[in-house]
């Protein structure tokens, strides 16, 4: 029984945060960690290091999220059964639950090296800084973007023990790549927003200006990964992945033009979290090969 309870309690919190939505981010920290790797080579430990500071940094940003937004949740029809509206975790327990999470990330930087524990204050303050950012403008996709960005570069500092110029491109990636598919996926709530005074694009441009500027998040997206491979002097497989990632975000548009609004739900942002994946097996398989 009291497994049981305590499988629940932890299934609980996993919905809360998204878990399986780690998918966009982790990709793109572990080809941050390959690319650093290729120019300084990385020791077994980092690579677990820098998953205990993934863990901890997305589950402190989700949690602090979902307990900033919760009453904008309660009212709003799509979000309303989520765990805190509902009453099935109280708001101190996600308080207690941020605050570990950080201390898991404060704990992994400190083993990692003394650049990313000085930095992590920096880091917790940009995801968490996001959460705000719909209530006073329609750029929030862009600082989500850049919350998300944190990862790659994150994990090259941790593997290198400095910020290179070089890895800030994929952070651009990032930034673009997340900023337009959130867009995308903020369609949906563009009425609630109107009424409740929440900040998007869709709620300040609409539906049809919304879909061209995640298109054009997209098309930068794709150019900032052509220009990573070009700095980086990744090879053919590489290339041969980006047409691969290049198609999935077509189709990405093509459905949200063709079929609408109507498939913004698990199938949309798998779509998404498959790109990530894509991108990093065609980059980490070019890696090697280059080996």
């Amino acid at each position: 029984m009291i497994e049981m309870k305590l499988m629940g309690r932890l299934s609980s919190y996993g919905r809360m945060i998204k878990f399986s939505h780690s998918i966009f981010a982790l990709p793109f920290a572990f080809c941050g960690a390959a690319l650093a790797a290729s120019r300084v080579g990385i020791r077994l430990e980092q690579i677990c290091w820098i998953v205990v500071a993934m863990v901890g940094a997305r589950s402190a940003a989700m949690g602090f999220n979902r307990l900033v937004d919760w009453k904008i949740d309660a009212a709003n029809a799509r979000t309303k059964d989520r765990e805190l509206p509902q009453g099935r975790i109280s708001c101190a327990a996600v308080v207690v639950f941020v605050i570990l999470s950080s201390a898991v990330l404060v704990f992994a930087a400190f083993q990692l090296n003394s650049l990313c524990l000085v930095l992590t204050p920096l880091a917790l303050g940009i995801v968490f800084f996001y959460s705000y950012t719909k209530r006073f403008t329609w750029g929030t996709h862009f600082f989500l973007g850049l919350s998300i960005a944190v990862a790659p570069i994150g994990a090259w500092i941790a593997v290198t023990g400095y910020l290179g110029i070089e890895i800030l491109i994929l952070g651009g990636v990032v930034v673009a790549w997340v900023a337009g598919f959130d867009v995308i996926y903020a369609c949906q709530d563009a009425e609630f927003d109107r009424l409740y005074g929440v900040f998007s694009i869709p709620q300040k441009f609409g539906i049809r200006k919304a879909f061209l500027i995640a298109r054009i998040f997209h098309i930068t997206t794709f150019g900032l990964m052509l220009g990573t491979g070009l700095i980086f002097a990744l090879g053919k497989l590489y290339f041969v992945g980006l047409c691969i990632v290049g198609a999935l975000l077509f189709y990405e548009h093509w459905l949200v033009k063709n079929e609408g609004l109507s498939r913004l739900g698990m199938g949309f942002m798998n779509l998404n979290g498959i790109i990530g994946v894509v991108y990093f097996l065609f980059t980490i398989g070019d890696l090697l090969i280059a080996k």
